[in-house]
Parts: C-alpha cells; sequence; structure tokens
C-alpha cells in the first residue's frame, strides 16, 4: 500500500502532541513567572526593611551622640558650678588691701590662670554694672532710691552672674536703682 504524505491523521496527532507541549511549555512559564513576581515582591520588602532598620539605627546613633554631649555638657557645667565659690573668694582676697605685694601678685596669677580655664570651659561673666535690670539674668536683692540715674539701673553688683556655653549659669545678684520722682 502506498503512503499518503497527505495523510490528516498524521497532522492530527503531530498537532496534538504540539498543543499539550505547548499548554505544558505555557503552564511553567507561568509558574516561573508567578515565582519571579514573588521573589521580587520579598526582595521590595527585605530592602524596604533594611532601609527602615539602617534610618532607625542611624537615628539611634545620633540620639546616642546627642545625650553623650548633654551628658559631657551637664558634667562640665556642674564641675564648673562647683568652682564659682572659689572664683568669688578668689574676687573678695583679692579687693583686700595687702601688705605683701608678692603674696597679693601670687594670688592674682593663681586667680587668672582660673578665669582662663573656666573661659576655655565655656564659662562666660554677664556683665551687670551700669546694665538696665533683667530678670533673666539678674537677681534684685536690694533696691536703692536715687535721682543719680535712670529707673532699673543696676547700681551695684553683690555677686557676680555667669553663663556657661551660652546658658545662664548663676544669675547676678545685684541692686538695683529705684528712680525717685522729681519734686516740681
Amino acid at each position: 500500500m502506498p503512503i499518503d504524505f497527505n495523510n490528516s491523521s498524521a497532522d492530527t496527532v503531530d498537532e496534538t502532541a504540539g498543543g499539550v507541549m505547548e499548554s505544558e511549555l505555557t503552564a511553567q512559564l507561568e509558574a516561573v513567572a508567578a515565582e519571579r513576581d514573588q521573589l521580587a515582591a520579598a526582595k521590595a520588602d527585605f530592602q524596604d526593611r533594611f532601609l527602615r532598620r539602617t534610618a532607625e539605627f542611624e537615628n539611634y546613633r545620633r540620639r546616642v551622640e546627642r545625650e553623650k554631649f548633654e551628658f559631657l555638657e551637664y558634667a562640665a557645667s556642674e564641675a564648673v558650678t562647683a568652682l564659682l565659690p572659689v572664683l568669688d573668694d578668689f574676687e573678695r582676697a583679692l579687693k583686700q588691701d595687702s601688705a605683701d605685694k608678692e603674696h597679693f601678685r601670687g594670688m592674682e596669677m593663681i586667680f587668672n590662670r582660673l578665669v582662663d580655664t573656666l573661659k576655655k570651659l565655656g564659662l562666660e561673666p554677664i556683665s551687670s554694672l551700669g546694665q538696665t535690670f533683667d530678670p533673666h539674668v539678674h537677681q534684685a536683692v536690694d533696691r536703692v532710691e536715687t535721682t543719680d540715674v535712670e529707673d532699673h539701673t543696676i547700681v551695684q553688683e553683690y555677686q557676680r552672674g555667669y553663663n556657661f556655653k551660652g546658658r545662664l549659669l548663676r544669675p547676678a545678684m545685684v541692686q538695683v536703682a529705684v528712680r525717685l520722682a522729681e519734686e516740681a
């Protein structure tokens, strides 16, 4: 029997086999695409979590640095505060007359060295004498009635006030002038 090359049954078998293979390949391709999408979503999730943790760590690091700086500044201000009475005593001692000029000169040198060291640490004296009274930096402990100066002018400083690195460490204790009403 001769072979018929135009046999439609052979074509049908090839088409059926090709269709099955094609549908299997399409299903595998869809599975691979779904897995790819799932992995991409997981990667994006991990990347987002990584970025958030990195930002959290950076914020933590900055907070610890700021707290460390604040602690050191607080400790320095406490040490300087403890030295202020010594500084006051030196100022009072230097205002007294001394017969021994060498002793006085030595005291003055020690006082100047102490003041310079405290300035390097951040201590700044508040100038008060002749200034207008400011309740934020001055503590009025006495009033004097006068017509010589303007009202609320500081006429005497009992204890010097200080700022430490821009913040008030101790207010100046002062005497404030109260202007008398001039009689006509």
